[in-house]
């Protein structure tokens, strides 16, 4: 017992320090990790992945449709009172009958205006529209994934440009105090620092809830049910040279319309709307079809003639001729009459059977006006798609040169701002010798640093504007999202 009092201390040092290894080894994901994750757990990807196995079951449905139907039946029944006896067709009375009927029939479609054919086509292509859209959805949430994991990472950066000037404030806060002290400013230099210092805080607080949103914002995409452990890997981003933007819009835009899944998804609409209106003209047409069937039955009444030696039946008459008088007499025959209920199942079975063939022909001739409106209304759906190819086309094209123009205007931004930001640096730099020595007031020092963190806040936004909008373009030509 007391060798296990003195174990629980080790163990439990053990599992801190455990914990802590944990933590220090805690994953971090990549922005390749985060679109995959999020297309693999995504609701709205799973169920545009549903409606294509909805449209998969209805191309197979359709190729079983061509193959010859097979359908049987099978009845028993009783009957009382004055009943038919579909075996022998004659009436009963106050017997009880019992009988059995059993049927299979087959029809199989010859020819109905190639409808068959073109559905079998149309299904093929809507197979094709519903995989394509799923495509799409995994697209945008690439973007939109993309999108969180630049955000953070541009936060991440604007918290330690609020950090790194909180640092300098609480530093000249120090130098400050000092000169206070010594007499070489006045108390006031020191307050206004301070109150500085508390706005630059408040800053740093601001900075680290719009990083946490964007953790969530992140983390939402990805459906992860909470954010306490989770972290992105932070890569080096350099900005894109200029290079990137030789490209003329036609020419992605060109790589774009053969590869992005919306423009593949209105064409293959358009095909099944054409083929759509073939069905329907198909209505039109003559339909040939071949049935055939094969039934028998059984009765518990019916008795069996069987033709032997037993018994002669001599001729015997059975009327006369109207008009001659000459008397009409029955054929002689030799039967043996067996029992009533004497008729086995098994025979009756084989000895009932009925089959044939039929070949029928329908030809359509009014009704109601129907064919015609149904081909109208298949001309005007093509209409439409042809209308949402051109539409889906034209707005690819403007994203493509949004996207252009915004990273141009990004890269200009960006430029103009790093010329600004080593300006400012420079500035500030003079302005806080002054500060040290008396010849700047603190307002004047206040103002300088507060211009220094906007055009460095600047400077960091233009970059990861126009990182995001060069991946876009890149993703617009069929390259994978990366960083």
């Amino acid at each position: 017992m007391k060798i296990f009092r003195r174990l629980i201390p080790i163990v439990f040092i053990f599992s801190i320090l455990f914990s802590f290894r944990s933590s220090g080894q805690q994953k971090k994901w990549s922005l390749e990790e985060c679109i995959s994750y999020a297309i693999k757990n995504n609701i709205q990807v799973k169920q545009q992945e549903l409606n294509a196995e909805f449209s998969q079951n209805t191309l197979f449905q359709s190729r079983i449709n061509a193959l010859p139907t097979l359908n049987g039946a099978a009845s028993h029944s009783y009957s009382f009172g004055r009943a038919l006896d579909e075996s022998t067709y004659l009436f009963t009375i106050d017997t009880a009958i019992q009988s059995n009927n059993f049927y299979i029939s087959s029809s199989f479609t010859l020819f109905n205006g190639l409808q068959t054919q073109n559905t079998i086509r149309q299904n093929k292509y809507n197979l094709l529209v519903a995989r394509e859209d799923v495509e799409k959805i995994k697209n945008d949430i690439s973007l939109s994934i993309s999108l969180a994991y630049l955000q953070i990472l541009l936060n991440k950066e604007l918290l330690e440009v609020s950090k790194n000037q909180l640092d300098i404030t609480k530093q000249q806060i120090k130098r400050t105090s000092q000169l206070v002290e010594a007499g070489s400013l006045a108390r006031g230099s020191l307050l206004e620092i301070q109150a500085q210092a508390a706005s630059e805080e408040l800053s740093v607080v601001n900075a680290e809830n719009y990083l946490d949103i964007s953790y969530l914002n992140l983390t939402q995409l990805l459906e992860l049910e909470t954010v306490s452990d989770f972290t992105i890997l932070v890569p080096e981003l350099p900005v894109p040279g200029e290079d990137f933007l030789i490209e003329q819009v036609n020419l992605i835009y060109k790589d774009a319309e053969n590869v992005f899944p919306q423009i593949k998804s209105a064409e293959y609409s358009l095909k099944s709307s054409e083929i759509g209106l073939d069905i329907a003209r198909g209505s039109r047409s003559p339909r040939i079809s071949l049935q055939g069937s094969y039934s028998t039955r059984y009765s518990n009444i019916r008795s069996k003639l069987s033709i032997g030696d037993d018994k002669v039946v001599p001729p015997f008459p059975i009327g006369t001729v109207e008009g001659t008088g000459q008397t009409v007499y029955s054929f002689p025959q030799t039967i043996t009459q067996m029992g009533e209920g004497n008729y086995p199942f098994r025979d009756q079975f084989k000895d009932n059977l009925t089959y044939g063939l039929a070949l029928n022909l329908s030809i359509p001739i009014f009704n109601g006006w129907q064919t015609n409106t149904a081909i109208s209304n298949s001309k005007l759906s093509v209409l439409n798609s042809r209308y949402q190819l051109q539409y889906t086309k034209n707005l690819l094209y403007k994203e493509i040169q949004q996207s252009y123009a915004d990273a141009v205007a990004a890269l200009k931004k960006y430029r103009a701002t790093e010329k600004a930001v080593s300006s400012m640096e420079e500035s500030f730099r003079y302005t806080e010798q002054k500060f040290n020595v008396g010849l700047v007031n603190s307002v004047d020092y206040n103002t300088s640093k507060n211009q220094l963190t906007r055009t460095q806040s600047d400077l960091l936004q233009a970059k990861y504007e126009f990182i995001f909008k060069t991946k876009v373009l890149e993703f617009y030509r069929g390259n994978p999202l990366t960083l």
